[in-house]
């Protein structure tokens, strides 16, 4: 087994640099990282790969000058050879022979080749996130518990008492009876939205084309709430099915559509693009226990609405946190919990050109053969 085999068996970008920064060597999670090439890479300086006055030159520089190792943290590497913005933390560290360069009689260590790893932080910080969508989800479901019982009762006396007194008193006031009569059944509604987080029940899940819920959920998107957006769909046609219920899933997805039309109100040129993709290698472990998830079903919601505020994204999933004036700040919410239910994960991302929603869900455990060799297919690439 050579150095290259297993170089290209980590995870993590690596990129080999000589004394000039030109790329000498970059392991395969490098090429798929920078969509290139060894060869294509090799042509560039590792300077063309990160952004202008980047710590990482520095940290490079240090490196050669002292043949010491160096880590920076949290480092954006935003470029135009990347598609998205990638926050790393970043190990350097010489590898080769040293030089010895004589200067005024000062001696200065040289390294000839410096090894670059790349980690990305974004994979450890979604699976934390995920952890705590899930805790928000279950703080919910204590809440819905109280409001059920302590709420739904006194307001049907609230609301009878009204009614009573709409028929004993004056015309004028009998518009605040009605008033009384609305706003009890406004609060009854969001208690019965609410109730939903309290169903710990298990989902009874089965296998399901995600290709039909979507369908599914574009025809009433494109006939209600997001008639006057274009939805767009680039999908895979061979991914194989979700394990999942369905009504959930549906509602799943409509809330997310519904939550990208909302933000293209005011927009002429709103688009909403639905992709599905598979993606082998995303594992999830969950908290508490040894076992690894396998989520290789990538579907994502995508808007090119104005974005979420930077206060806002961090809270995104947690309950009656909301962007609209007129939200309850439950809809994000209860699509946290229904992916929780599911064994999957959710993550937002968002900029000023729009917002992307990614969801990731398991593949339906199955007896068929010829659906059998289609994962299998998928697996191996």
């Amino acid at each position: 087994m050579d150095n290259n085999q297993i170089l290209n068996a980590v995870p993590h970008p690596i990129i080999v640099i000589n004394d000039e920064n030109d790329i000498t060597y970059a392991n395969a999670a490098a090429e798929l990282f920078y969509h290139s090439g060894l060869e294509l890479l090799k042509k560039s300086k590792i300077d063309d790969l990160l952004p202008f006055g980047c710590p990482i030159l520095t940290a490079i520089d240090q490196v050669r000058h002292k043949s010491c190792s160096y880590n920076e943290y949290g480092i954006n590497i935003a470029t135009p050879k990347l598609k998205e913005n990638y926050i790393v933390d970043v190990f350097c560290g010489p590898i080769g022979e040293s030089t010895t360069n004589k200067t005024n009689n000062n001696s200065t260590a040289r390294s000839n080749h410096i090894l670059i790893q790349f980690q990305l932080r974004s994979m450890a910080q979604m699976i934390e996130r995920q952890i705590s969508y899930r805790g928000a989800a279950k703080t919910v479901n204590g809440v819905a518990a109280v409001l059920a019982h302590e709420i739904k009762n006194p307001l049907s006396g609230i609301r009878g008492a009204a009614q009573l007194l709409e028929m004993a008193v004056t015309e004028d006031d009998q518009m605040l009876a009605r008033l009384i009569c609305e706003e009890t059944d406004r609060i009854r509604k969001l208690v019965d939205r609410m109730e939903i987080f309290g169903d710990e029940r298990p989902i009874q899940s089965i296998p399901i084309n995600i290709h039909s819920v979507l369908h599914h959920v574009t025809e009433i998107a494109k006939n209600g709430f997001a008639s006057k957006v274009q939805i767009e769909q680039n999908y895979d046609p061979s991914l194989p099915k979700v394990a999942g219920e369905r009504d959930f899933l549906i509602q799943l997805y409509l809330n997310l559509i519904k939550n990208a039309a909302e933000a293209l109100e005011d927009r002429d040129d709103g688009v909403i693009t639905l992709e599905t993709s598979f993606r082998p290698g995303f594992r999830l472990t969950l908290p508490g226990t040894k076992e690894r998830v396998i989520l290789p079903l990538e579907i994502v919601v995508k808007d090119n609405g104005p974005g979420v505020r930077e206060d806002i994204l961090p809270h995104l999933f947690d309950p009656f946190v909301s962007s609209k004036a007129k939200g309850s700040g439950l809809g994000l919410a209860l699509v946290a919990k229904m992916i929780a239910d599911h064994g999957g994960t959710i993550e937002c991302e968002s900029s000023e050109s729009g917002t992307i929603f990614r969801t990731r869900l398991p593949i339906a455990e199955t007896d068929d053969i010829n659906e059998t060799k289609t994962i299998e297919q998928h697996t191996q690439v």
